[in-house]
């Protein structure tokens, strides 16, 4: 086939302004029918494992999406972010593919509590070999699987031992790249509460960390002592949304580094304050930690939002906002603020 001159600039216009998402970032998923938006399973390491998918309306299977693996709170389900059709919509939008699975519970997969692990609450210990804890006053949570293993070193361990929950996340975002048109290049990992605190772990491991680009936990932070930056080479931008009102995973002062400690009831559990993470995460990405944080502009009038990434260009890479809300979600405005740093931190 001929082409005239014409034809031949046209084609190099084009490949000049071809959108950066190429073949080479595409997952094996590109070019089959693949999955609609429902309830899956799999096994890995012969545990049955729920998750529920979200497919945006816009999708093409040729076309490589971004995707965001969202995590649930304690004892929640694959319905908790995505039954909001505030999560929803705004993926329909923008064009996300959404994941959300289902943590193990107390007993065979799936039975009440499920939750996520991360570094301390199997074993109850914190990062400087205390008790994430105090064990005189909290009641204890610990899960059959952590008892039967030697797994838990205290009464403070309350999440799930069955399986490796890291394995598990990189096992699963595997499996939809092998069923979906993905992105590879923008996986990213979302979660709430006890799935907050997983996402952290997820950014932290050096297993998991090389499969996302970015995390966004949602009041949710890391047990006390474990302050671990990214767990790979590059820049791995952070935000963290906190309640000031939370006293299940209070953030603490703006520029005080000390742990925070939960007053719900009899609960004492000890955690790392938004300042420490957020200062530890920003070290990393070479920003300035010797000042205090600056005011950024999310464009959320809710939100207070602070970093220590101040020169970054745009969207700092490590952003810590703050609301006048307890231990909620409050998607109607947090996915939004999400989507955003996602958007904003694309490769």
């Amino acid at each position: 086939m001929k082409y005239s001159t014409g034809s031949i600039i046209a084609m190099v216009f084009f490949l000049a302004i071809a959108p950066l998402t190429t073949w080479a970032d595409a997952s094996t998923g590109c070019g089959s029918d693949g999955w609609n938006s429902d309830t899956y399973t799999m096994q890995p390491g012969g545990i049955t494992r729920t998750f529920r998918v979200h497919v945006p309306r816009n999708y093409r299977n040729n076309d490589p999406a971004p995707l965001v693996a969202m995590f649930h709170g304690w004892g929640g389900n694959e319905n908790e972010f995505l039954g909001s059709k505030s999560v929803t919509r705004l993926a329909d939008k923008r064009g996300y593919i959404l994941v959300a699975p289902r943590g193990l519970g107390a007993g065979a997969p799936d039975h009440s509590n499920n939750s996520w692990s991360f570094s301390g609450s199997t074993t109850g210990l914190d990062g400087d070999g205390g008790s994430i804890c105090d064990t005189s006053i909290t009641p204890k949570y610990s899960y059959p699987s952590c008892n039967q293993k030697g797994i838990a070193k205290n009464t403070c361990s309350w999440t799930q031992c069955q399986a490796d929950d890291v394995d598990f996340a990189v096992a699963l975002v595997d499996h939809v790249n092998e069923n979906l048109c993905v992105d590879t290049q923008n996986v990213f990992a979302a979660g709430g509460s006890n799935g907050g605190m997983f996402t952290w772990e997820l950014g932290q491991n050096p297993q998991s960390a090389s499969v996302f680009r970015a995390i966004a936990p949602l009041i949710g932070l890391p047990h006390r002592g474990y302050l671990y930056a990214q767990g790979k080479f590059g820049d791995m931008p952070a935000l963290v949304i906190t309640g000031t009102r939370d006293n299940v995973v209070p953030p603490g002062d703006w520029e005080d580094p000390s742990f925070t400690t939960t007053s719900n009831g009899n609960d004492r559990y000890y955690y790392t304050g938004a300042t420490a993470i957020t200062r530890s995460w920003a070290d990393v990405h070479d920003c300035d930690t010797s000042v205090d944080a600056v005011s950024f502009n999310d464009g959320i009038r809710k939100t207070d939002c602070r970093t220590y990434c101040s020169e970054d260009p745009g969207w700092p890479r490590v952003l810590d906002c703050r609301a006048r809300m307890g231990h909620s979600y409050s998607l109607s405005w947090s996915w939004k603020l999400i989507m955003n740093f996602f958007d904003a931190h694309s490769e």
